[in-house]
């Protein structure tokens, strides 16, 4: 009789099974048990593989933020935050439910502590203070993140009698979900124009020495 096929497990097979249940089902229902169940394997098997379920989550998490774009500081500090802003709220919005971890500080993740390391270096190379470059990291990853965590349009019930009479000037609000995507992306852009815009203010004041208070980071 022919020997039963075991399936043959890989990194990125667990991996990619891995994020299928947590797109499917959220994150909070991955465990190695399921995940296991949905291989068609022991549980025993994913340990050879990987030591335990964080361990998972983290090669998942450097993968599904591998495209992020930290290569514009090369031309300028504004260039380097834009193309960094877009792609890390694509990479998130890509996998939702994965945001949690995807989105978490750096910790001892590689590639996440050479995207970090590349925006402060960008920087800082530019012509911005330490301090001011760690802020101003910060708060382009409150936007990120912010954007990416959920959707305005589609906050909002798609009935229109919801509205009528009672909310005179969201008249319209029926129709925002139809149109989510793109209000989600357009209210981005002008965010993040507007963020970049008065960083230039600011980095004009800092250059010409009118902000000396900044400090070291």
């Amino acid at each position: 009789m022919a020997r039963p096929k075991t399936p043959i497990l890989s990194k990125p097979a667990i991996r990619a099974a891995a994020l299928a249940v947590i797109d499917r089902d959220g994150l909070e229902k991955l465990s190695m048990r399921k995940l296991a169940q949905e291989l068609d394997v022991r549980a025993a098997s994913l340990y050879s593989h990987y030591g335990n379920k964080d361990e998972l989550l983290t090669e998942i998490s450097e993968e599904v933020t591998a495209d992020i774009d930290v290569s514009g500081f090369d031309q300028d500090w504004r260039e380097g935050l834009a193309r960094w802003s877009r792609s890390y709220r694509e990479a998130l919005t890509r996998h939702p439910n994965l945001l949690p971890v995807a989105a978490a500080g750096p910790g001892r993740r590689e590639e996440a502590l050479r995207r970090a390391d590349a925006v402060h270096g960008g920087l800082v190379s530019a012509g911005w203070p330490p301090k001011q470059a760690t802020m101003i990291g910060a708060s382009a990853k409150y936007l990120i993140v912010g954007a990416a965590t959920q959707s305005f349009a589609r906050g909002f019930d798609d009935d229109v009698r919801v509205y009528r009479d009672r909310y005179p000037n969201l008249t319209q609000a029926h129709r925002l979900p139809e149109h989510a995507s793109e209000i989600d992306d357009a209210s981005f852009e002008l965010a993040l124009t507007a963020f970049l815009d008065g960083l230039e203010g600011l980095f004009a004041q800092v250059t010409s020495g009118e902000n000396e208070g900044s400090g070291e980071a």
